[in-house]
């Protein structure tokens, strides 16, 4: 992803809650064949205060990305969405994407079976913690012959980045006025109403004054 300064993520905290928010996960590699694409729910380690990431992949998704032996890049998506520009008013200008991104690269370290197995449950416990009654990984129906089956169809992995690559373009480069004009379109009904993304934006911008006021 091409970094551009005035749209850079570098705050670890903010980072570690883009990542929180948006578990969905790309994961990326090039291998003996080309590039490779998965798609699993990764969370952040809860043992670290930094940027490591656990998972785990279906078998044989471990040897198409040759996990342990070369790097690999997670995706994390944030809020995004597409800027009109009638909502620039009488000016040239043309449509845009905002969108609030997370790469994350390094080699990632394999988990041992019981680790494994502690991500699992971790996973299914933080998106079953919705439910009123969520029913957990080692619950019944599940006795534990089945979820240690289930554990030999995966590979956990645990990524701590050497490298990370993160973007909030959010019309950080607009006027306050265009920036208003934004935010009061995506907040509203219309076609392209989108409170998720009008939402970060505000937070973003709120950030950047408190910034430019303690400079």
């Amino acid at each position: 992803m091409r970094q551009n300064p005035s749209f850079a993520m570098t705050d670890v905290a903010e980072l570690r809650r883009v990542i929180a928010r948006n578990p969905w996960a790309t994961l990326m590699s090039d291998g003996p064949d080309g590039l490779i694409a998965s798609h699993y729910p990764v969370l952040l380690d809860d043992a670290r205060d930094d940027l490591t990431v656990v998972t785990h992949v279906g078998r044989p998704d471990d040897l198409l990305h040759g996990l342990g032996e070369r790097e690999l890049l997670m995706v994390f998506q944030g809020p995004h969405g597409y800027i009109t520009p009638r909502w620039y008013g009488d000016t040239p200008a043309v449509p845009t994407w905002n969108y609030v991104a997370v790469h994350l690269r390094g080699v990632p370290e394999i988990l041992s079976t019981e680790e494994n197995l502690a991500v699992l449950d971790r996973l299914v416990a933080h998106f079953e913690s919705a439910e009123p009654n969520p029913r957990g990984m080692w619950q019944a129906p599940n006795d534990e012959a089945f979820v240690r089956r289930l554990e030999r169809g995966t590979v956990g992995i645990r990524l701590t980045p050497t490298s990370v690559t993160a973007k909030r373009k959010l019309s950080q480069n607009r006027t306050p006025e265009i920036m208003e004009a934004i935010l009061t379109g995506l907040e509203g009904d219309g076609p392209y109403g989108n409170a998720e993304l009008a939402t970060e934006m505000r937070r973003s911008e709120a950030a950047r004054r408190a910034a430019a006021e303690n400079a």
